[in-house]
This record gives C-alpha cells, sequence and structure tokens, in this order.
C-alpha cells in the first residue's frame, strides 16, 4: 500500500489547503485511489473550481432552449418535434504534445458528448490558433492538428464544416485546439445523465478501458513547464471506427425505453462520468473494477478509474433490459460489461478482488468540490495612438492583408477534411458561417466558430462583447436566426490577478452582447492554464474565448453566400462605420504594430443591423452577403470577389481617409450586393428599420478597382488570389505530410 506523502499529494495537483479538505470529507487519511479519484474531481478541467462563480452570471436561458449548462451538451428547439444539440470543448495540452492524437481525440470526445444526449451528430467545427508560422515547431503541429481533425471526423463519417485559424506568438508554446459538434435529435428521444432507481444495473459499453490517458484531466490543469514531452502518455489514442460503432449502437438502444441514464467516458474517464451520474441523481454507486473491460493486464483500480481511453459510455439501464442492450452492442462488435449498480448510499464504493478498494462520499467529489473566487484587476485599455498615419498604397497593403496569416485562404487545411458527406452540406467552409440542412426538411442549421482575441487582450469586456457579436453576425450573413452559443474559454493561469480580470472581462462582455441579442449560452467549457514555461516558448496565450453559434433556417435553398453572382449588382455596406484602426490587421501586419482599443461594440444597433439583414436575406433582395471583420470593408469586398471570380469598382468617397474607410474594423457592418430592381424596397426597408445604407460601388468583371481621390488603384483578381492562396502551401510545403 502506498503511503500518502506531501510529495504524492502535489503530483496529483492538490493543494495543502485542499488536501486538508479531502481528510475532512474522508474523516480519514485517503488510499492511493481514492486520492486520485479527489485529484481528478477536484482538478481545474473537471471542476471549474476558478471559473464557476462567473461562469453563474452568464445567461443560460430563452423560450427556444430545452435544455442549459449543466449537461453533456446544450439543447435547443428547433421546431417539428426536433431539437439541435451542440457543444464545443478544448483539447489544447494534448494537442500541443502529441498533435495528432490531442486532435482526434478532442474530435472524438466532443462527438461523445452530443451523440450521449441522443442526437445523430451532423456537423464538427473547430477553432484553432498557433504560434509564429516561422516558430521551427509549428508546422509540425500544424500539419498533426490537422491531419487529426481529418483522420477522425473523415473516418467517423461526420462532415467537417466550418472553423477559424488564427496565429500569434502568444500561442507558441501553448497552441488551441476547440473542437465543436452540432447534431438532431427528436425532443422526445433526449437523454440526461442523472443515475436513478436504487439496485439499477450499471452498464459499460464500447472500447476496452487501457492505461493511455491516466491523469489527462489533472494534466490538462497545470502550466506546461519543460517536461511537456514526458507527458506525452496522458494523452489519449482514438479509434474513430469504433466511434462510428459506438454511433450507431447508442442510437440503436436509445430507439427503446431501455435507457435510464447515459453519460460518456470523457476527462477522468470512469471516475468523472460514475460520479456525475450519482451526483446529479442524488445517489450512490458502487462498481466491481474486476469486470470492467480491460484490454492491458495487471491493471489497477487506481489506473481503471482514472484512464481516458476513448470510445466509451456509461449507462444505467432499466432492471431486467441488460440482455437486449447486449445483443445490440455485441451485434456492433463492442464490449459490454454490467459493472455495477446504483445504491441509496449517496457514496461511490469500488470493489476489486473481494475488498473495497474505495469508499467516499460523493458530495464532496461534486457539488461540495472547491469554489475559489480568485482576486483579479481590470487590465487598463490602451489609448488609440495620435501618429497611426495614412495609407500609401492600398494595392500594397491589401495584398500584404489578403497574404497575411490571419486573412490568407485556409482551403489547404479544409480540403483535407470531408465536408460533404451525408449530402446534406449547404454551404462549405469559406464563407460567414456554414450551413447544413436537417436531413429530409426543408430546415437547415448555420453554424460558426468566432473570437478575435488581440481585441480580447487589449480590451477584455469590449473583446468578450465582440465575439458574441460577431458569431450573431455570422449566422445572419447567412439568413439564418441566431438561436443560442456554446463556448470554450482558453485562458492562462487563473492564479495571477491580471489574468483572472481578462477572465471576468470577457465574461461580463460576453454576457451583456447575449441578453442584448437573446442569443443564451447553453454549453461550454473552460480550459485555463494555458501558458508555457518550456524554452522558446511564449507565456500566457491570448485570452481566447472562442464562441460557436448555431442559428435556423426555415428553407435552406435561401440561405445566402458571400461570393457575388453577377456583373452591374449594387455594392452597398449596412451599418455605421468610424473608420476604427486601433487593433485592425492593416495596423499589425502593415506597421508591425498591435496597439490601441479595440473597436467598440454597439449592441443596439448590431441587433437592429442584423435583424434588417436577415428580413432582407428572407425578401430575396440580397444577392451576396458578408460580413464585415478582420482587414476591414476592403478585405471584405476581396473576399466576396475570390468567392465569385467577380470583380467590383468601389468608388464611393472614403469618408475616414483611405487606411480608415478600407481598413478600419467597425462592428455591425454588413457588405451585400442587390440587383437593381431591387434596390427600392431594400433602401425603403433600411429607412423603417433605422439602419444607415451607403452605396461603394458596382461589381465588374476580374478586378477591384478603387477610385481615389489622387488616381485609381486596380488589383487583377489572378493578383489577389496568388497572394491569398500561397501562404499555407508555402508554409507547409509541398511534402507537408504528418511529421
Amino acid at each position: 500500500m502506498t503511503d500518502i506523502t506531501p510529495e504524492i499529494v502535489a503530483e496529483h495537483g492538490l493543494s495543502p489547503e485542499e488536501y486538508a479538505r479531502v481528510l475532512s470529507a474522508m474523516g480519514r487519511e485517503p488510499n492511493l485511489t481514492e486520492l486520485g479519484i479527489f485529484s481528478v474531481m477536484w482538478s481545474e478541467h473537471c471542476s471549474y473550481k476558478s471559473s464557476r462563480i462567473h461562469l453563474k452570471k452568464l445567461p443560460t436561458e430563452g423560450p427556444q432552449v430545452i435544455c442549459g449548462p449543466g449537461e453533456n451538451a446544450g439543447v435547443v428547439d428547433i421546431g417539428d418535434g426536433q431539437a439541435a444539440i451542440f457543444k464545443m470543448e478544448s483539447h489544447n495540452h494534448p494537442s500541443y504534445i502529441e498533435p495528432y492524437q490531442g486532435a482526434a481525440t478532442g474530435v472524438g470526445g466532443i462527438l461523445r458528448d452530443v451523440f450521449t444526449m441522443g442526437a445523430r451528430p451532423i456537423a464538427n467545427l473547430n477553432a484553432l490558433r498557433f504560434g509564429r508560422p516561422d516558430h521551427p515547431k509549428m508546422r509540425h503541429l500544424i500539419s498533426g492538428v490537422v491531419h487529426g481533425i481529418g483522420g477522425y471526423g473523415n473516418c467517423v463519417g461526420v462532415p467537417t464544416v466550418g472553423g477559424e485559424v488564427n496565429f500569434h506568438p502568444a500561442y507558441d508554446g501553448n497552441i488551441l485546439v476547440n473542437a465543436m459538434t452540432v447534431g438532431v435529435a427528436d425532443t422526445d428521444k433526449i437523454f440526461y445523465s442523472a443515475a436513478s432507481g436504487v439496485g439499477n444495473p450499471i452498464v459499460y459499453v464500447g472500447s476496452k478501458t487501457g492505461r493511455d490517458g491516466i491523469h489527462g484531466a489533472t494534466m490538462a490543469s497545470a502550466d506546461f513547464g519543460e517536461d511537456s514531452e514526458e507527458k506525452r502518455p496522458t494523452v489519449q489514442v482514438g479509434d474513430p471506427f469504433t466511434e462510428k460503432l459506438l454511433i450507431e449502437a447508442c442510437l440503436e438502444l436509445m430507439a427503446s425505453d431501455a435507457i435510464v441514464a447515459i453519460q460518456d467516458m470523457g476527462a477522468a474517464g470512469l471516475t468523472s462520468s460514475s460520479v456525475e451520474m450519482a451526483s446529479k441523481g442524488g445517489v450512490g454507486i458502487e462498481l466491481v473494477m474486476d469486470d470492467v473491460p480491460q484490454r492491458e493486464t495487471g491493471m489497477t483500480p487506481y489506473e481503471m478509474m482514472l484512464s481516458e481511453s476513448q470510445e466509451r459510455m456509461l449507462m444505467v439501464l432499466k432492471p431486467g433490459r441488460e440482455a437486449e442492450a447486449e445483443a445490440i452492442f455485441r451485434k456492433w462488435e463492442l464490449d459490454f460489461a454490467v459493472i455495477g449498480h446504483v445504491t441509496d448510499t449517496g457514496r461511490m464504493v469500488l470493489k476489486w478482488k473481494g475488498d473495497t478498494v474505495a469508499d467516499i462520499p460523493l458530495g464532496p467529489l461534486a457539488d461540495d468540490a472547491p469554489l475559489y473566487d480568485r482576486p483579479h484587476v481590470a487590465p487598463t485599455v490602451p489609448a488609440m495612438p495620435t501618429d497611426i498615419g495614412e495609407c500609401e498604397d492600398i494595392r500594397a497593403d491589401l495584398l500584404t492583408l489578403m497574404g497575411s496569416p490571419d486573412i490568407a485562404s485556409r482551403r489547404w487545411i479544409w480540403e483535407q477534411y470531408d465536408h460533404m458527406v451525408g449530402a446534406d452540406t449547404v454551404q462549405r467552409p469559406g464563407g460567414d458561417a456554414a450551413v447544413v440542412r436537417v436531413h429530409g426538411t426543408q430546415k437547415a442549421l448555420a453554424m460558426t466558430t468566432d473570437c478575435t482575441p488581440r481585441y480580447c487582450y487589449a480590451d477584455p469586456h469590449e473583446g468578450g462583447k465582440q465575439a458574441i457579436a460577431e458569431a450573431w453576425r455570422n449566422l445572419c450573413a447567412v439568413g439564418a436566426t441566431p438561436l443560442a452559443v456554446t463556448n470554450c474559454l482558453n485562458f492562462a493561469n487563473p492564479q495571477r490577478p491580471e489574468i483572472m480580470g481578462q477572465f471576468v472581462g470577457c465574461l461580463e462582455g460576453m454576457g451583456e452582447a447575449c441578453r442584448a441579442l437573446d442569443f443564451p449560452i447553453v454549453s461550454g467549457n473552460v480550459s485555463l492554464y494555458n501558458e508555457s514555461k518550456a524554452t522558446g516558448g511564449g507565456s500566457a496565450i491570448l485570452p481566447t474565448p472562442a464562441i460557436g453559434g448555431v442559428g435556423l433556417m426555415q428553407d435552406w435553398t435561401k440561405s445566402c453566400r458571400i461570393g457575388f453572382r453577377g456583373t452591374g449588382d449594387a455594392i452597398l455596406v449596412v451599418g455605421d462605420r468610424m473608420g476604427h484602426l486601433g487593433q485592425s490587421l492593416w495596423l499589425r501586419e502593415v506597421h508591425g504594430r498591435e496597439e490601441g482599443p479595440p473597436p467598440p461594440v454597439d449592441l443596439a444597433a448590431e441587433r437592429k443591423a442584423g435583424d434588417f439583414i436577415r428580413n432582407a436575406i428572407e425578401h430575396g433582395w440580397v444577392t451576396a452577403c458578408h460580413d464585415v471583420s478582420d482587414g476591414g470593408l476592403a478585405v471584405t469586398v476581396a473576399e466576396m470577389a475570390l468567392a465569385s471570380n467577380i470583380g467590383a469598382m468601389i468608388n464611393e468617397p472614403q469618408p475616414f481617409g483611405v487606411a480608415g474607410s478600407f481598413f478600419g474594423e467597425d462592428q455591425g457592418l454588413y457588405v451585400v450586393t442587390l440587383r437593381d430592381d431591387s434596390l427600392a424596397d431594400f433602401m425603403e426597408a433600411s429607412e423603417k428599420a433605422d439602419v444607415v445604407v451607403d452605396l461603394l460601388g458596382r461589381t465588374i468583371r476580374d478586378r477591384i478597382v478603387f477610385e481615389l481621390e489622387d488616381a485609381d488603384a486596380v488589383i487583377t483578381l489572378d493578383e489577389l488570389r496568388q497572394a491569398h492562396e500561397g501562404f499555407f502551401p508555402k508554409l507547409m510545403g509541398e511534402d507537408a505530410a504528418l511529421a
């Protein structure tokens, strides 16, 4: 028997104060298995001990919300007896240590969160952050992550339809890999995780348990040090083909009434799944560890409880339904074992070889886990620099931006993903939001991931507002009514007051925007301690509250795209402009300066503009639509032109000078095109909606022309495309196979 020393306690990530709480809860010293269970359940990754107090402030309810935060995924009503179920989660630390498996198992884990609740997954998305493109490790990380996402998603048969990729030196030592899944279920067949029914059998299904991923949750709740490579064994190994079988077997059993409760084995594996099911149901749980399917010999209860082997689920069944369930899982060539039963003790009891090897009260593991109100200080928002100057060469500046890491085409990435499997993808990657048809109906779900970390760093409150507003805007731009939000809150060490200040500020801004836009948060994930002290790595990441937004279209055929539809259409900008250049990519990429405050977000104006745009798309007036974001109006128009191979003549006077008018990153803006026979109706509707609309110019053949005061600037689409498409192939090389 292992003696519990202060060193062993520290190795398990528990502070002396937390270990004192363990002793108080147990009334005795824990054994190693019990200590391991406390360590993972009280890890930041599982307990949210630094964030729960602030997460409670977020708006989570609305008439469309069926289930908000607290379950495996959020659930919203989409009408006709159907629901959309979705969630976003992080797999950051594992993806830095072992990028292929880290990213792959991130996809597998988020898929399980969704189909655990009874939904068939219909789409995957991702939000990726990498360090400097020329960092010596970055090409390996990019290649591994992209291949991991594709390798898992393509094999499991769920299309990867959208996402985002950013680069910044702050992610040199700690990349971010956030995965999102959206599924559809019948509202009368949604499954929850609360165990009930004393004596009901607890069954284990899926793959066997191995030693991979042990202490993955604890590893994900600490800074990286010099030993990140030594943590490779804590990274899980995924098998997408088994996951596909698991999806089908679970959905088949869900068609019956045999399941009382179900939970996937994610972070902390069998420990978290069993604790969460029992604590949510207010019951106890007894497990016989000898009966857990194992793929390695000599495994101990400690290893079995903390393993994060993939493709596993835990269920509570109605009594007498075991044989029926087993037949289904055996048919799909999956393991099935009755490993315990529900009790009325309020305790977790583990048996092994006839002995009791753990006996823990459930309250301290779950609801009574540590909760901290960490000290936090609000950062000072930088002032707007007075010496920004003017754009000297719009042609050169636009080409620079179009080829820059944060704007360049992501085609090299998304062409490695199967985005058409299932034959319901209406809009594939490259637009404002992906659109996927609800199979067998006219409805479609629009989905997007959004966040601008440099804004959040400069002003967390305004950056949090902007992240929500941009997701709202991207859904409106395709014609979808925004329904709800999931999120992945990626921050550095919460024990540093300035980092906690970023977290609190971003959440306050997010909450304000969600309330103003009726865009509630129904699920999410918190990932803290994203910083590295390893040689060559940066310190803290930028605050990155990644937002996943989902919207509904009643008729998928009316979805709007970013590509111009023909020559001669009017090009208009919708929304108030102010020429804001603080924190703009133009300032960073052209002048090498990350300065100033981010653009302010007027939520009332944002709502008016979004509602107006959706109405205009519904009426069929709009032939193309694209929201204005990174790079400003010039980049927006260029992206619309490249998506269609149709050019533009921009002849509006520059109200904020060339730089502010074309590269300012004002919020709440959309660029739209219309045929002349729709212009009068569109302008009349804009006046009624009290939305500002300005005519920018017209679509033309194969170039973009800016009519300026001194002389016209002309850029051919071939030149733009060469700059836009060249970044990733050049970075990754023709031999960009998995390193």
